[in-house]
């Protein structure tokens, strides 16, 4: 496990990509002193585009404007700083709202020296990520999550893109930023609900890939939930660098492995779709997705029998659902079928064998994907 042994220890993780390798930064007070670490990554930066999510955009966006232009380069010039804020929500994803970034981008007359810097949570990550990979065929970009959930999850592993109406992430591009910056001190203005939302795929790192991990959660769940700012920061670290172990060993996802980061998700994907964007949180969506895949695995007789009552333990210490009694299956299972994983019409799902072990499994007969749904509601 990483870990601080005071509040001032900054973690490093490095996403290992060869020459597009990237150092994710965790600890607190980055936002102020951003501008420094930006401009030692990137010593020809002369123009930044700061994309920030509206409901942050005081204090933590302003405070990272007013970082970076106050900052002077080696050839003691200042940066130029164009910024822009975007309404919060999943409806942000949208063609409509890219379509204003990039118009932004070219009256800001945008070049290839310029830097996107993303601000805010996932939304704001993968709109302003997929901007700077189609603007000019590609810019840099740097990712400054202010949700717990996107500092364990979207903001590391270089996936960008937008919804369309009736289906997520279906339009989008792989684009690594240049690198992460991840100040836990934006954690404390972070609402109980979405803090906790995020809990979610810091559990789902334990199930997919460390055991040892998961241990660790169902030990210190009290202190996660209760923002314990080591415990957290050791948390933070710990997911980022199980994703980008997997990132690593499958960028693009071609050879199937980065596919088990979406345990849970075809379900939850499916939840949100069905319901409405909102009702549900993503990462609560998840959990239950979770849920549902655990059951499905128990009920096909793959996982270890000790593995979903441990599971549920822990999501519910962690303060997130595990039901969900609006789910609809005959709803879910068309939104299912259109679904990523799909492959030559039929379902397949990320299921555990073992807390720390999941595999893709392929065919899945429809009476039990309808089964699971039914378990969880």
């Amino acid at each position: 496990m990483l870990s601080g042994s005071n509040r001032n220890d900054i973690l490093s993780v490095e996403v290992p990509l060869g020459d597009r390798s990237y150092q994710i930064e965790i600890g607190p007070d980055q936002i102020d002193t951003f501008s420094q670490t930006v401009l030692s990554t990137m010593s020809d930066l002369t123009h930044v585009l700061v994309i920030a999510d509206a409901a942050i955009q005081e204090p933590w966006a302003n405070r990272l404007i007013h970082s970076l232009s106050t900052s002077l380069r080696d050839d003691a010039t200042p940066l130029r700083v164009s910024s822009i804020s975007v309404p919060s929500g999943e409806t942000s994803k949208s063609i409509s709202q890219l379509s204003e970034l990039w118009q932004w981008m070219l009256d800001s007359s945008t070049d290839r020296r310029s830097v996107v810097i993303a601000v805010g949570g996932g939304v704001v990550g993968d709109l302003a990520g997929f901007a700077a990979a189609s603007f000019t065929r590609g810019i840099r970009f740097v990712q400054v999550p202010t949700t717990l959930l996107a500092m364990v999850d979207s903001s590391v592993g270089g996936k960008t893109g937008i919804n369309l109406p009736t289906s997520k992430n279906m339009i989008g591009a792989f684009w690594q930023p240049s690198l992460v910056v991840i100040d836990t001190d934006v954690l404390s203005t972070l609402p109980e609900r979405a803090y906790l939302s995020g809990l979610a795929e810091v559990i789902k790192y334990g199930v997919i890939d460390d055991a040892e991990f998961f241990a660790w959660l169902e030990a210190n769940a009290s202190g996660l939930v209760a923002r314990d700012d080591g415990t957290v920061r050791a948390a933070i670290a710990e997911s980022c660098q199980s994703k980008a172990r997997v990132v690593g060993e499958d960028e693009r996802e071609t050879s199937g492995r980065r596919a088990i980061l979406n345990y849970g998700h075809t379900f939850a994907h499916a939840i949100e779709a069905t319901v409405g964007y909102g009702q549900l949180l993503h990462g609560e969506a998840v959990s239950i997705g979770m849920q549902m895949a655990a059951n499905m695995a128990v009920d096909l007789g793959i996982c270890e029998p000790t593995l979903l009552p441990r599971q549920t333990e822990l999501i519910q210490a962690c303060g997130l659902p595990t039901t969900f009694p609006e789910a609809n299956a005959e709803a879910m299972l068309p939104v299912m079928q259109r679904d990523k994983k799909v492959s030559h019409g039929k379902l397949r799902f990320i299921l555990p064998e073992r807390i720390g072990s999941v595999r893709l499994v392929g065919d899945i007969d429809p009476s039990s994907v309808v089964k699971a749904i039914e378990s969880c509601r």
